[in-house]
């Protein structure tokens, strides 16, 4: 079963994006963007991952109605990445899908400010926090200054095939995914809980 879990279809407004933004902006400590140039880049990051969780939907929808959860083990295994690489070929930005428990820790481990962030995604949704949840950033970096975009994925039920209960996925699962991921940490889920999140980073010039 993939790491990550398809996103709704529909997304924020243009207008809703301005919004949040800007209520980010107030709270950063390291703002040093002008506010339109902050609210356009927010809105840049923000139609990527929307971009990016689209044709991720459309490839496991496509998968599920093929081969089930088995064959859905390989949009994320080889699909996601090749996705994530040819949106960061396009646009500029460093594109890629992380998780506190990553399935697959060569790509997926979050670095110090995602873990933050996403650990205070996963504590906003134990307290019913309402989804999306988003956080953009200028931050200064030891290799430079980047700003960077987190958009949480939370667990849907299509998702618990893999990343529920262990004792709950047929045998047939089970040994392809101890296969692939012999040290898997992403069970356990429960509908609801913060599945990870898709994480963009771009570098300024100097």
């Amino acid at each position: 079963m993939p790491t990550v879990p398809p996103l709704p279809v529909s997304y924020p407004s243009r207008s809703a994006y301005r919004g949040l933004a800007m209520l980010l902006l107030g709270a950063m400590a390291s703002a040093w963007l002008p506010a339109n140039a902050a609210e356009d880049t927010a809105e840049e990051a923000a139609a990527i991952v929307e971009r990016f969780a689209s044709g991720l939907q459309a490839e496991l929808k496509g998968a599920m109605q093929r081969g089930g959860p088995l064959e859905a083990i390989t949009v994320c295994r080889d699909i996601a990445p090749s996705m994530a690489a040819q949106l960061s070929r396009d646009t500029g930005w460093q594109v890629r899908r992380v998780s506190l428990r990553a399935r697959n820790p060569a790509i997926g481990l979050p670095d110090a400010w995602e873990q933050a962030q996403l650990q205070r995604f996963a504590d906003a949704l134990e307290n019913g926090a309402s989804l999306p949840l988003r956080h953009f950033e200028r931050v200064v970096e030891p290799a430079g200054v980047a700003v960077r975009y987190l958009q949480a994925i939370p667990t849907q039920g299509l998702c618990l095939a893999c990343h529920g209960a262990v004792e709950e996925q047929p045998p047939a699962l089970r040994a392809a995914l101890e296969a692939h991921y012999p040290h898997d940490p992403a069970t356990g889920y429960r509908v609801g809980e913060l599945r990870g999140a898709f994480s963009l980073r771009r570098w300024e010039q100097p």
